[in-house]
C-alpha cells in the first residue's frame, strides 16, 4: 500500500475543502456547508497524523545525516537513540493511519429496520423469532437506541410469526447488518414430551433506514390499502381502518403497519419501511458483487446463508463466519451480543485492508 501516495490525496483534498468552505456562496447552502464540514472533520484527523509522519521522517533523515557524518560520538549516538525511538512511533502511527485509511460505509451510520420471521420449526420457530426479538430489545437498550415497532403478526402458541422494528441511535446499521441471515436453535421446545431436542430456525432482515431522497417512488406506482388492525395495538384495534398496507405494483414488495393509532403514522411508517426495502435490493446487489471481489467472510450479501447457531444443552453460540464460539448463551439471550458484533467488524475491517493493500 502506497500509503504517502494516499495521504497526498488526502492533503489535497482537505485543502480543497477548506478553501470551499470559505466560499460565501456555501454559506447559502445549508445542505453543502453541512456535508463539507462533515467531510472536513473527517480528513482532519488523518492529516494530522501524515504532517506528524512526515516531521518524523525528516527527524530521522536529519539524524542519518548526522550519523553519516559522525564528527562527535556523543552527538552520534544520541542521533542513533533517538531514530531508535522514531523508528518504533512511525510502525505504531503507520499502523494508526491504515486502519483510518480503511474506506467507511456509508450506510453504517443509518438507522436501521429489522424484520424477525419465523422459519422451519413450526410454533418453535415463532418462539425462537420471539426470543430474538427480545435479545435485540435488550441490546437496542444496552445501546441506547430507540425502537419502534412497525408491523406484528404474532404466533397462537407463543412469539411471533413475523415481527418488524425500526431502531434509531449512532451506528445502528453498521453493527446490526452483521444479524442478516438465518439464526438456527437446538433446544428441547416446550411442547416436547420425551425431551428430544429440536432445530428450528427464524430468518432476520437487516436494512438501512433511508431518506426520501435517498430512492425515488412514483406515487403513481403505489396500490394503498385500509384495513382494520388486528392482534396487539390498544383500544383502536378492531375500531378503525387505520391499518396500512402498500403495494409497489413494479416490483411486487409489499408493506403493512398497524402499530400506530392513525392512518396517517401508519401510512409513514409503512412509506419508511418501502423505501427501506426498495433501497435494500440495490445494496444487496453491490454487496453480492463485492463480496465476489474480495470474498468476504462477514458480508451480509447472502441472507439465505445459514450465519449463527444457538445450541441451548451446551450453552453455546456459534457464528460460523468467523468461526467463533461462545459459552455464554444465557447472557447473549439477554443481549449480550457485543462480543460478537465486535469480531465481526474486526473481521471486515481486515478484509478492508487487505483489499486497500491490494490496491497497489
Amino acid at each position: 500500500m502506497d500509503i504517502e501516495a494516499k495521504l497526498e490525496q488526502i492533503k489535497s483534498r482537505f485543502q480543497e475543502v477548506n478553501a470551499a468552505m470559505s466560499d460565501p456562496a456555501v454559506f447559502d447552502d445549508p445542505k453543502k456547508y453541512t456535508e463539507l464540514t462533515k467531510e472536513r472533520s473527517e480528513l482532519e484527523g488523518l492529516v494530522k497524523d501524515y504532517d506528524t509522519w512526515k516531521d518524523l521522517q525528516n527527524r530521522q533523515k536529519g539524524n542519518n545525516e548526522l550519523i553519516e557524518m559522525d564528527e562527535d560520538a556523543e552527538i552520534t549516538e544520541m542521533a542513533k537513540i533517538e531514530n531508535s525511538e522514531i523508528k518504533d512511533q512511525l510502525v505504531e502511527l503507520e499502523e494508526e493511519i491504515k486502519m483510518k485509511l480503511i474506506p467507511k460505509d456509508p450506510e453504517d451510520s443509518k438507522n436501521a429496520i429489522v424484520e424477525v420471521r419465523a422459519g422451519t420449526g413450526g410454533d418453535e420457530a415463532a418462539i425462537f423469532a420471539g426470543d430474538l426479538y427480545d435479545m435485540y430489545r435488550r441490546y437496542s437498550d444496552k445501546q441506547g437506541w430507540e425502537m419502534s415497532l412497525m408491523s406484528i403478526n404474532e404466533s397462537e402458541k407463543g412469539g411471533y410469526k413475523e415481527i418488524v422494528f425500526s431502531l434509531e441511535g449512532s451506528e445502528v446499521f453498521g453493527k446490526m447488518k452483521f444479524e442478516s441471515g438465518v439464526h438456527r436453535v437446538q433446544r428441547v421446545p416446550e411442547t416436547e414430551s420425551q425431551g428430544r431436542v429440536h432445530t428450528s430456525a427464524a430468518t432476520v432482515a437487516v436494512l438501512p433506514e433511508v431518506e426520501e431522497v435517498d430512492i425515488d417512488i412514483n406515487t403513481a406506482d403505489l396500490r394503498i390499502d385500509t384495513f382494520r388492525a388486528s392482534g396487539a395495538g390498544g383500544q383502536h384495534v378492531n375500531k378503525t381502518d387505520s391499518a396500512i398496507r402498500i403495494t409497489h405494483e413494479p416490483s411486487g414488495i409489499v408493506v403493512e403497519c398497524q402499530e400506530e393509532r392513525s392512518q396517517h403514522q401508519n401510512k409513514e411508517k409503512a412509506m419508511t419501511m418501502l423505501r427501506a426495502k426498495m433501497y435494500d435490493i440495490e445494496l444487496e446487489k453491490k454487496q453480492k458483487e463485492r463480496a465476489a471481489e474480495r470474498k468476504s467472510q462477514v458480508s451480509t450479501g447472502d441472507r439465505s446463508a445459514k450465519i449463527r447457531t444457538y445450541n441451548f444443552p451446551q450453552g453455546r453460540l456459534t457464528d460460523h463466519r468467523i468461526n467463533l464460539t461462545l459459552y455464554n448463551l444465557d447472557n447473549v439471550m439477554k443481549g449480550d451480543i457485543e462480543e460478537v458484533i465486535n469480531a465481526l467488524r474486526v473481521q471486515e475491517n481486515l478484509e478492508k485492508l487487505n483489499a486497500l493493500a491490494e490496491e497497489v
